[in-house]
């Protein structure tokens, strides 16, 4: 399919997705133009686009969430469509408004369609005269701080509250009991504000252990709507996906039929046009509407996988006024699909999101079986303005155990270095008894805890062992030959013990024809190997191993199997950990301080929430550290802080007793 009737397309995005918006549009023989901000002058979507044009400062909220400046790029610029990728401006019905009354395609519905999906209270009572099945909640317009407390005593708890316009998890609180509901929220009210510039909130029941089951739909203007599948995204961390695929495992064919029977009518009774996904909350054999996406989801490349359809190519001719190219009949989905969500994130910090550099990038080689969705190459910054998804790793084969044991050999071979993320994290997900066996419910990793963040044992052993390795094959020959320079246990007539400096570990070496005989906690391990442009192929004790690693003057990082891991070099600047603790009211990442909590000068209990911080679109509770008496604030709401920088001082109580 190619499309005569447009020519030139502005993708109104950024990073992953305006990538991969851009390939299919360069193969359909559109001219491609990006917009940036001040910190994406130099990103990879910028440099794929065939023009890019400045839209303003790196917030979202003063460049890619200002319809005016894309719409005066894209008028500039000559464009006749524009697709606005997922988040930013594609569900914003103004924006679509807008396209179309300055005679620019919007690759999406029509602003109608938006606005009734939009709002998840009137979705709601759409969906209600479609006969969808929804979940007890209330979905009025009064947002009365006291009505809603009412209504949420009525439904019961647990209370979910969910930003009306909002999505990703933005906006959404849990409320265990009615104490809790007003601080919740207020919360929510907050981040939906921050995240999509109303505080409209709706109130549901909880649903105790559902699935996530979702079904991609896709309607013409001439009348046709097809359900192109279903897909599994339970497996969620903060109410947000980490590992989706489809087709969903253990539906009957009699419930995958009325679940896309279902989604269709859904996207008809809005008069839907292009691509959308319908998500249900499914309890055994029972599913709930939850919501409609009115536009391409993030996870979208495991339809393509299953159904062999390029959904942007879809899109872009739907846009263009053709039709579906398919019937219903005429989609048959082959074998399963999975796709892992890369984040720079620390796992084992309640998934707090990192920014920093990539200072190595190694990913797996694309094929027909392994697909890679990225924004980003080695050099690039993550910056902590924006989502802190990094790339998108899709797998595709025969079965769903097939698949899955592509997914888990993918991720051992995708490296990167510079900050913390979550690919070990992954494949201990994709390697776990419990999702190898089907889909768990949406609690499985909250519910699973610091399991999924350990640590192999063995991996981590040999990832020291090979840091030990790589540091003394980095060191010159000179420098380890001449034992006089040396101030290690040089005996005379013995081979000389090398200390290795890894924080942490008594290590020495000695050095053998081949390699080292290294020592770690009285263990030795025998090795020999190359180290080449940041491969590592090592032997040790015999055996060999393959990594990648990224040499500093103050630590080696082992990218070993799925594990990374950052060994840090003592060196005569050391402190000890124990000096150099962080403090508990410092900032966890760059962000912007949105709230104080407490008054200067009150008295405060250990563990009182004491200010908030807003970074990568979530926000951040930092509490107090001990008894004492709130002294002062660093920082005034509104503004910027840095990692690091403390937030507010706290005098402790414990020692002014002393």
């Amino acid at each position: 399919m190619t499309t005569q009737s447009l020519k030139k397309i502005l993708i109104a995005n950024r990073g992953e997705i305006a990538c991969r918006v851009m390939r299919t549009a360069k193969q359909m023989g559109l001219t491609t133009v990006a917009v940036y901000s001040d910190a994406d002058k130099n990103a990879q979507h910028v440099k794929y686009a065939d023009e890019a044009y400045h839209i303003g400062a790196a917030p979202s909220k003063d460049s890619y969430l200002v319809t005016d400046k894309i719409l005066s790029v894209a008028l500039d610029a000559g464009v006749d469509c524009i697709h606005p990728g997922y988040g930013f401006l594609s569900e914003n019905s103004q924006f679509a408004k807008a396209c179309e009354n300055n005679n620019i395609a919007f690759i999406g519905p029509p602003a109608s369609s938006i606005e009734a999906m939009g709002s998840k209270t009137r979705a709601k009572e759409i969906m209600a005269q479609a006969n969808v099945p929804l979940v007890p909640g209330y979905y009025g317009e009064n947002q009365d701080p006291a009505f809603l407390q009412a209504e949420a005593d009525k439904i019961g708890y647990p209370v979910l509250i969910k930003a009306a316009f909002g999505g990703g998890g933005k906006g959404m609180r849990i409320v265990e009991s009615a104490k809790d509901f007003m601080t919740a929220l207020q919360g929510a009210q907050r981040e939906a504000v921050a995240g999509f510039g109303n505080d409209l909130v709706l109130l549901e029941r909880y649903v105790n252990k559902p699935r996530h089951v979702e079904v991609q739909v896709f309607a013409d203007n001439h009348g046709n709507c097809v359900y192109l599948g279903d897909r599994d995204c339970s497996l969620q961390r903060r109410h947000q996906k980490v590992i989706e695929e489809a087709p969903a495992p253990g539906l009957s064919d009699e419930l995958r039929t009325e679940m896309g029977e279902a989604a269709v009518r859904c996207a008809l009774a809005i008069n839907y046009r292009g691509a959308g996904t319908v998500e249900f909350l499914l309890c055994g054999d029972e599913f709930f509407f939850m919501e409609m996406n009115t536009r391409l989801q993030v996870e979208h490349p495991v339809t393509e996988m299953v159904t062999g359809v390029d959904l942007v190519n879809w899109q872009i001719n739907v846009a263009a006024d053709k039709a579906l190219p398919l019937k219903q009949t005429d989609i048959q989905l082959h074998g399963h699909s999975f796709e892992a969500r890369i984040y720079a994130e620390d796992p084992s910090n309640d998934f707090i999101p990192c920014s920093g550099k990539v200072e190595s990038l190694y990913i797996p080689v694309q094929s027909e079986f392994v697909r890679i969705d990225t924004g980003i190459t080695q050099g690039d910054e993550i910056s902590p303005f924006y989502d802190p998804m990094i790339a998108k790793l899709i797998v595709h084969d025969d079965s769903r155990e097939q698949a899955l044991l592509r997914l888990s050999t993918a991720l051992e071979e995708f490296h990167l270095s510079g900050f913390s993320c979550n690919v070990n994290f992954l494949h201990t997900l994709a390697n776990h008894k419990t999702f190898k066996d089907g889909a768990p419910d949406t609690h499985f990793i909250e519910e699973q805890g610091q399991a999924l963040v350990a640590v192999n044992a063995l991996e981590l052993t040999y990832s020291k062992v090979i840091a030990a390795h790589c540091y003394l094959s980095s060191l010159a020959k000179t420098q380890i030959r001449n034992v006089w320079d040396q101030l290690n246990g040089f005996k005379l007539n013995a081979d000389p013990i090398i200390k290795v400096p890894l924080i942490g570990d008594e290590i020495t070496a000695e050095i053998t024809s081949t390699g080292f005989k290294i020592s770690i906690n009285d263990i030795v391990y025998t090795t020999s190997g190359q180290l080449n442009n940041g491969q590592c192929d090592l032997f040790i004790d015999g055996n060999k191993h393959q990594c990648h690693i990224a040499l500093s003057d103050g630590s080696i990082t082992v990218m070993y199997k799925a594990l990374q891991t950052v060994f840090a070099l003592q060196d005569k600047h050391y402190v000890s950990e124990h000096e150099s603790e962080a403090l508990p009211l410092a900032a966890p990442l760059n962000g912007t301080v949105v709230k104080h909590l407490v008054e200067v000068g009150a008295k405060i209990t250990k563990g009182d929430a004491v200010v908030i911080i807003e970074a990568m679109k979530m926000e951040y509770t930092l509490n107090a550290p001990h008894d004492g008496v709130l002294q002062s604030y660093c920082f005034a709401e509104g503004e910027l802080v840095s990692h690091g920088a403390l937030l507010a001082i706290v005098s402790d109580e414990s020692q002014e007793n002393e």
